[in-house]
């Protein structure tokens, strides 16, 4: 089965569906003739459980670990009310908060932001209040990666350009040719473009990600 097949039997976006198997959750075989994707029935219920799952907002490291075996589907679920609750709490005191601002009905010019801030900071630290989406550490973990080899990648070619222009310096008798000496420095500079084109393009698909909105699955 291809993925134009699966998409349609699905209703999850082709997108989707390679996210989730860049994500491991997803492992189709591939055909030995031309190494494309094969999709079986058993990746289809796989993926119309991972699209239930996710239209709960089931967290995607929830659902590995189910697959794994190290989580059961009621331990997680179960877990998840609490997840949610918690959540809904946190819903309930940022609607209360923005009550309390329309009531006071004040122009925002004339806003105390700092006195608002003071209590917000007091409700996170005391009632475990939280006003931010706390997921949004997890994209910044996702950008590490990819930032940390692409700086390490940089740093030696930039090393290695430092390298040969120095040695022609400090001997230049023995430097080979100066459209030679171009070349072999426009070298590593060219990787060092493509790997910083490459990371753009990472970033963008980090940003992308998987289309989180119910209604897009």
């Amino acid at each position: 089965m291809k993925i134009n097949e699966v998409e349609q039997l699905v209703g999850i976006t082709k997108r989707n569906i390679r996210f989730y198997e860049k994500e491991g959750l997803l492992s189709p075989v591939r055909n030995a003739d031309n190494g494309y994707r094969d999709y079986g029935e058993e990746d289809v219920q796989t993926l119309r459980k991972i699209k239930l799952l996710r239209k709960l907002d089931v967290p995607l490291e929830e659902i590995r670990k189910m697959q794994r075996g190290t989580l059961t589907l009621t331990d997680g679920v179960r877990r998840h009310i609490i997840q949610l609750e918690r959540e809904q709490e946190n819903l309930s005191t940022m609607r209360s908060l923005c009550q309390r601002l329309a009531e006071a009905d004040v122009p925002l010019a004339a806003l105390d932001a700092e006195a608002w801030l003071a209590e917000m900071e007091r409700m996170e630290e005391e009632e475990g209040t939280q006003f931010v989406n706390i997921r949004k550490h997890d994209t910044i973990t996702r950008y590490a990666g990819p930032v940390i080899a692409a700086a390490v990648f940089i740093a030696l070619m930039a090393g290695l350009i430092v390298l040969m222009v120095w040695a022609a310096l400090t001997a230049p008798a023995e430097a080979p040719p100066l459209g030679l000496m171009i070349f072999l420095v426009a070298v590593p500079g060219v990787i060092i473009i493509g790997v910083l084109l490459a990371l753009w393009q990472r970033i963008k698909q980090i940003q992308g990600g998987e289309e989180d909105a119910a209604s897009k699955y």
